[in-house]
């Protein structure tokens, strides 16, 4: 028979785990989201429309953005201008800042 304490210990740390894991899956950020259409967001800044958005430089990124917090060489991370999103790193928007 297991004990109160061990049994409530188990769950303390079952619970720690599910939530670090559901934490850790961060919504994916789409081209079609509201706030994706409103600051232009490509997946891939090859597909941007310089013309639309002048501020657009060829090789300005999600990744040399400040705005982007994932790990260096991530595929996709979190950005602070959609919420904590994943973003593509290889992606762009007008929120783009360089990174310092």
């Amino acid at each position: 028979m297991i004990s109160r304490r061990r049994f409530m210990s188990i769950v303390s740390v079952a619970s720690v785990g599910a939530l670090s894991v559901r934490t850790a899956a961060a919504a994916k950020l789409e081209e079609n989201d509201p706030t994706a259409i409103a600051l232009g967001y490509k997946a891939d800044a090859s597909k941007v429309d310089a013309k639309k958005y002048p501020a657009y430089k060829v090789g300005n990124t999600c990744a040399n953005c400040t705005q982007y917090t994932a790990k260096a060489g991530a595929a996709s991370g979190p950005c602070g201008a959609f919420g904590g999103k994943d973003v593509a790193a290889k992606g762009w928007c007008m929120a783009w800042v360089k990174k310092a």
